[in-house]
């Protein structure tokens, strides 16, 4: 009997686990990105509020697709002065 219980215990500690790493990622399942004012803070190397082409291209994502990163930083900075702001970093609102 104890080591029914030992083990349903173990899992049912394994289990907060898991969920608490899914949340910690995103959302309840794991999936997303996750905050994107976080994103732009650790993309803010210099924190002067905005991220430059190069803070942009120094992310992990970026050297994994260069061109890919090149075309994302493109379609957002919406003013065409070299930096994102806070604004254009984050993504566009759903139409609900």
């Amino acid at each position: 009997m104890k080591s029914i219980i030992t083990i349903l215990s173990v899992l049912a500690i394994a289990a907060g686990v898991h969920a608490a790493d899914g949340k910690a990622k995103g959302d309840a399942k794991g999936k997303g990105k996750g905050d994107p004012a976080a994103a732009f803070a650790k993309l803010d190397a210099n924190n002067d509020g905005k991220v430059s082409k190069e803070e942009f291209m120094a992310s992990p994502s970026a050297k994994k697709d260069a061109a890919k990163a090149e075309k994302s930083f493109s379609n957002r900075d919406k003013n065409g002065d070299g930096f994102l702001s806070k604004e254009e970093f984050s993504p566009a609102k759903k139409a609900k």
